[in-house]
């Protein structure tokens, strides 16, 4: 019988661009989690036979095509599980992010001091454990904009630690949406181990204009750590489900794009009131302008 253990392929980048696309290409195709480093996107992959690692690269290979337009460079080998339980956790720690949070793996147990917001992330997908730049950097604008009591909502909320940093807060309710269903189960194990099933609502639906439009001036704050093609559309109904003194944060932004983003959000009736940049990543706290008189 053919030996089964874990697979892990590391598909080369050359852009945070194509990275990005990569690493959402893998996840779209049946990869758990992937790690995203300088030069690469790594993934492991379970139950592959070793015999069928030609096919399994070849089906990779086809799938990075498509979603990236480019040929993308892959190697592989394989790991035991206790090697890629062992491989999988290397480098993974308790981070604090800002003035107050801190966001750990389920494994690690961190030191907190007073006033320390602790949020435990299993970090079971791409996006939301706290390593990347754009999640960091809605988590330090969070700390400017929520206020308890609040009514937030998180759009793609991915593994649902935005909308956890909200209740943690002391936010009234949070409505943590993802169209992804492969990303609901990781997001309900998250909000129950932090313990704000009571206030954050998850649901596998899209945002869109229809969404929005059902929930008029509803929301304190919108968190939405999404790509710029779709944040771009969603601007006018962002504003017309926000209170009239409510804030509008935005990620998943790169650096060359934040002027366009804010061209874009001055047209939708939003001025920037804070900025966030770290790498080549751009997040923004905005709010809604009262219309000039005439």
């Amino acid at each position: 019988m053919t030996l089964k253990r874990w697979m892990r392929v590391r598909a080369g980048s050359t852009s945070p661009e194509q990275a990005d696309l990569i690493a959402e290409a893998l996840v779209a195709g049946g990869a758990a989690a992937v790690e995203m480093q300088s030069d690469c996107v790594i993934t492991y992959l379970a139950d592959i036979d070793t015999a069928d690692a030609e096919t399994t690269a070849a089906g990779l290979l086809a799938t990075l095509l498509d979603a990236t337009g480019e040929n993308v460079a892959i190697q592989w080998d394989w790991l035991d599980d206790e090697d890629w339980t062992r491989e999988w956790r290397r480098g993974l720690d308790a981070r604090k992010v800002g003035n107050h949070f801190i966001v750990t793996p389920t494994w690690i147990e961190p030191a907190a001091g007073p006033g320390d917001i602790v949020i435990t992330i299993d970090p079971k997908m791409a996006f939301g454990t706290g390593e990347h730049g754009t999640t960091r950097g809605m988590l330090r604008l969070m700390e400017r904009a929520v206020q308890p009591g609040d009514v937030v909502l998180d759009v793609g909320a991915g593994s649902a630690i935005l909308a956890i940093a909200a209740a943690l807060m002391g936010a009234a309710s949070a409505d943590a949406v993802e169209s992804d269903p492969d990303a609901i189960d990781n997001a309900t194990e998250n909000i129950e181990r932090n313990g704000v099933a009571l206030q954050v609502t998850l649901s596998c639906e899209l945002v869109d204009d229809a969404y929005l439009r059902a929930r008029p001036a509803h929301y304190d704050v919108i968190v939405a750590n999404v790509l710029s093609g779709v944040l771009k559309p969603l601007l006018n109904g962002f504003r017309d489900s926000l209170k009239p003194n409510g804030f509008l944060m935005l990620s998943g932004i790169l650096r060359e794009e934040a002027d366009g983003m804010i061209a874009a959000a001055a047209a939708a009736g939003f001025a920037v009131v804070a900025e966030d940049r770290e790498d080549e990543w751009w997040s923004a706290l905005l709010q809604p302008q009262a219309p000039e008189t005439p």
